[in-house]
């Protein structure tokens, strides 16, 4: 009996496994939160304003419904991860471009902080 049913755990494992390999997508997992602690760290630090970072989470809440449907025909093919690659590349160069530019929030007062002119 107990031989029978670890083979049938094995024959059961040996199909599953494929399976989740091909939905899973870890470097896309890894990477949104690496963006998203950007967003978080640069609203933290007012280098973003409310209004870039709920344009910038609105990005990867797109990001992520294109990863959901990716996956939910069971397979994440390559042209869909290379799309997601892509997708992803270019919230990222969104979220350089609007902490490096000139507005700020370092009060944090929901305001675009003036630079001040001498």
């Amino acid at each position: 009996m107990k031989r029978t049913s670890s083979l049938l755990v094995a024959v059961l494992a040996a199909f599953a496994l494929p399976v989740l390999a091909q939905t899973n997508t870890p470097n896309v997992d890894q990477r949104q939160a690496n963006q998203q602690q950007r967003i978080d760290q640069g609203v933290k630090s007012g280098e973003l304003t409310g209004k870039e970072a709920a344009r910038l989470e609105k990005g990867q809440e797109r990001i992520q419904k294109m990863e959901d449907k990716a996956k939910a025909d069971g397979k994440v093919t390559p042209k869909e991860r290379a799309r997601l690659q892509k997708a992803q590349n270019v919230e990222s160069r969104k979220i350089a471009r609007e902490k490096h530019d000139r507005q700020h929030d370092r009060n944090h007062d929901g305001k675009v902080d003036r630079p001040v002119k001498n």
